[in-house]
């Protein structure tokens, strides 16, 4: 490992505003919100405020599975967040996630409107909702399967602001960070690789939350998505995580969920904001990107 310069934590750390790096202009170390903006609020029951990032993917992908089975309940109404302006900071989305991290849903079916944030909560009450649709009922499945969505939930942050912030975001390259975090990062795909050699799916032999809520990240990442680390990290030699990517990737909610609320990567790819089933259908240009200024 190469020399570094000697750093010494001061004893009372205080917040530099100067700190670097690609999201410092939204990172602080407080909470609430930093200005007045109510959330819009559609036609449909659900109401979901996210962006198509692997944890907003999560939900979009379970929302359309859930429409694909045919629950008419789960229509929704998707309304992009941009993080990068600080829509989280909103005094709207802030009432509805104090944690200011997409994905938020508001389910305003019953009398009383009811706010779920944190993406597995999330699945795990839409789940519920819609007679443990994705969610195995019998006690070994349903431990394996919440089992291995707490394993993501885990396990992602080493991945996301870890490995890819040291490696992609981070101001400047340290290697005792991106060798720390590779390292985590290539012990998790084997463990993932381990249990995909002796099951179809994470749960088990069904297809379940677990594997929305993994897929988005850990499959984005072997299909080189995330970071452009695909080579770095020869993804090539997880050969079970591949077979169990591409085969979810097939999924026609997959491949829908993954547009809502997109907006980079190739236009055909993107879907700004979802109202209605046929928004895949008829998108235009002002459901793909943001409107110009005048």
């Amino acid at each position: 490992m190469s020399d570094a310069a000697a750093y010494v934590p001061p004893k009372v750390w205080t917040w530099n505003k100067e700190n670097g790096g690609r999201f410092a202009s939204i990172n602080r170390p407080i909470a609430g919100p930093t200005q007045e903006k109510d959330l819009p609020i559609g036609k449909h029951p659900l109401q979901l405020y996210s962006l198509a990032t692997p944890n907003g993917v999560k939900v979009t992908v379970m929302l359309e599975e859930l429409l694909a089975l045919g629950h008419t309940g789960a229509e929704y109404d998707a309304w992009l967040i941009n993080i990068g302006a600080g829509d989280q900071f909103g005094s709207g989305f802030v009432e509805v996630n104090p944690n200011s991290k997409i994905p938020a849903l508001m389910d305003r079916s019953g009398p009383k409107p009811i706010r779920v944030f944190e993406s597995a909560a999330i699945l795990i009450y839409l789940a519920e909702k819609f007679g443990n649709a994705f969610l195995p009922t019998e006690p070994a499945a349903r431990a394996e399967c919440l089992s291995w969505l707490m394993w993501l939930m885990g396990s992602a942050p080493f991945l996301g602001g870890g490995f890819g912030h040291f490696y992609a975001y981070a101001p400047s390259k340290i290697e005792y960070a991106i060798d720390r975090y590779a390292m985590e990062v290539k012990r998790q795909l084997d463990v993932l690789d381990r249990r995909l050699a002796e099951s179809e799916y994470l749960g088990g032999g069904e297809y379940t939350i677990a594997d929305m809520a993994t897929w988005p990240w850990y499959g984005g990442l072997v299909k080189g998505l995330l970071y452009e680390a695909g080579e770095f990290l020869s993804v090539g030699e997880y050969k079970n995580v591949l077979r169990w990517t591409d085969q979810i990737a097939e999924r026609p909610a997959v491949k829908r969920g993954r547009m809502v609320n997109r907006v980079f990567g190739e236009l055909s790819s993107q879907l700004r904001e979802r109202h209605d089933a046929s928004d895949f259908d008829l998108r235009t240009q002002d459901k793909l990107e943001p409107a110009k200024e005048s």
